[in-house]
């Protein structure tokens, strides 16, 4: 079982970056994929990233494709979801997730979350 606490978020200007970081604990975190996940405001939740176990490998959503950049250091258990370009549209609670599968764009496929960190963006 592995544990998830993100943190970075907060309230941004429009064309400011971020970097949101998942800490994860438990037993060999580095054994699990991991995705990054939002939900805007009154919408469903929603893919952003994902990234495989060694961090060789990753996938991300059309939407944010060229802005935002997944990657993982195993050696500190921690995955970082980069932001740049911020726009309102980027606005919600993003999550991270992990999966002892092979990494996916499902949020279904996921068996631990992390409670979530808030991103604002103003224009």
């Amino acid at each position: 079982q592995v544990q998830l606490v993100e943190s970075g978020g907060g309230l941004v200007q429009a064309g400011d970056s971020l970097r949101l970081n998942c800490a994860a604990s438990g037993r060999n975190p580095s054994n699990y994929a991991m995705g990054w996940f939002r939900q805007p405001p009154g919408k469903e939740r929603e893919f952003v990233a994902a990234i495989s176990q060694s961090g060789g490998a990753t996938d991300y959503a059309d939407s944010v494709k060229g802005r935002f950049t997944i990657s993982r250091d195993n050696a500190k258990n921690t995955v970082y979801l980069q932001i740049d370009s911020l726009n309102p549209e980027d606005t919600g609670l993003y999550s991270c997730a992990a999966t002892f599968r092979e990494y996916s764009a499902r949020g279904y496929e996921y068996q631990f979350w992390g409670p979530g960190t808030q991103v604002t963006v103003s224009a």
